[in-house]
């Protein structure tokens, strides 16, 4: 709102200044500085919320002994998260934009799927929560909606179902009658990567962080083109307004950091984590770097391999043997290195670090092709 405010404002009065607003990287700037405003006043009184409302942590006795004193921990905090980055996105981004409506649709979408999980296990005390299948359904319907969003959205003409090939110059690679199942399974597998990731305190809030800077970046180029000449991707005109998205998101997830870190005040819960996996997974399908996401989402990537190496080699050892056997201590992979010994601060900030090593090889994709 702001954006065409200042527009109007700047054509109608001449206001020195405001002329700088026009720039992507002014209200990317403004919307990271915002998100970081709304997440540190609000977070205290949405915790203050959950916590006199007895919305806590419920035991988990599928995670190491040491997380049951988190039991009783409010959770939901993704409702911090989602607040600091809507506020943000309407202000900073052009609203008009198709990017922004699909961004954000997405992201919403999944943010109500997760609440409605968190509701009915931690105050309804259903067990498991939202039944498997329907929250598959939903995040189904979500992708379904995505492609065929970017399927026939004149923005993609050209390049609708076509993807940048990491490390490949002048090559890229068409889905074609694929794209749209190509699409579901990316935002699908993102959503729940990120939620399989939430296990430890700041461990999600961080990675997303930094692999939403690194979107960032990608957006940006993505839609200069200037810079997507030169550096020989993909150009879509319009794509930059997800670079306030992403820097939106950022600070969102880095003042949410605040209050997640360990000891954390407060989880997420999976009305974070699933919305932020799939608004990852719908923005590297919008810019078309759906093929990088295994090495920007690298840490993501290898909580989900854990997961179903662990499931899949103790079902087939149990049909073979008679009894199951795990590859892992635990599965997802956090788990493993916690009951190696590890301090979960210390799994915490070297997953960090990979997940930084991870950015910077996605980054220097641009030189190499």
């Amino acid at each position: 709102m702001l954006y065409y405010l200042f527009e109007f404002l700047k054509k109608t009065y001449d206001i020195p200044g405001l002329g700088a607003f026009k720039y992507i990287t002014t209200r990317s700037a403004a919307a990271a500085v915002t998100s970081l405003f709304v997440a540190f006043f609000f977070g205290p009184k949405i915790i203050n919320w959950l916590r006199k409302n007895q919305i806590g942590e419920l035991k988990k006795v599928d995670a190491p002994k040491t997380h049951w004193s988190k039991e009783g921990t409010p959770t939901m905090g993704g409702i911090i998260i989602i607040l600091s980055i809507v506020v943000p996105v309407v202000l900073w981004a052009d609203i008009l934009s198709v990017y922004i409506w699909i961004i954000l649709g997405a992201t919403l979408w999944l943010f109500g799927v997760g609440l409605l999980d968190d509701y009915l296990k931690v105050i309804k005390k259903y067990q498991k929560g939202l039944i498997e299948r329907y929250k598959l359904i939903l995040q189904f319907i979500i992708g379904l909606a995505v492609g065929l969003a970017v399927y026939y959205a004149p923005e993609f003409e050209q390049v609708r179902t076509e993807t940048t090939l990491p490390f490949f110059k002048n090559l890229n690679l068409d889905f074609s009658d694929f794209y749209v199942p190509v699409v579901i399974f990316i935002i699908m597998g993102t959503a729940n990567a990120v939620n399989l990731t939430d296990g430890l305190d700041g461990l999600a809030a961080g990675t997303i962080a930094i692999s939403m800077l690194t979107l960032a970046i990608f957006s940006y180029v993505t839609g200069n083109v200037v810079y997507a000449d030169y550096l020989n991707i993909i150009y879509l005109a319009g794509s930059g307004e997800l670079t306030v998205f992403c820097a939106a998101a950022a600070g969102a997830t880095l003042g949410f950091l605040w209050f997640n870190s360990y000891p954390a005040q407060v989880f997420m819960g999976d009305t974070g984590s699933l919305a932020l996996g799939g608004a990852l997974g719908t923005i590297a399908v919008l810019v078309k770097k759906e093929l990088l996401l295994p090495i920007l989402g690298g840490i993501f990537f290898a909580e989900t391999l854990s997961v179903i190496i662990q499931r899949s080699y103790f079902k087939y050892t149990k049909r073979k043997f008679g009894e199951g056997k795990r590859v892992f201590k635990m599965a997802p992979l956090h788990h493993h290195f916690e009951l190696l010994g590890w301090p979960e601060p210390k799994i915490v900030v070297r997953f960090y670090i990979i997940a930084i090593i991870l950015a910077i090889v996605s980054l220097t994709t641009f030189k190499i092709r």
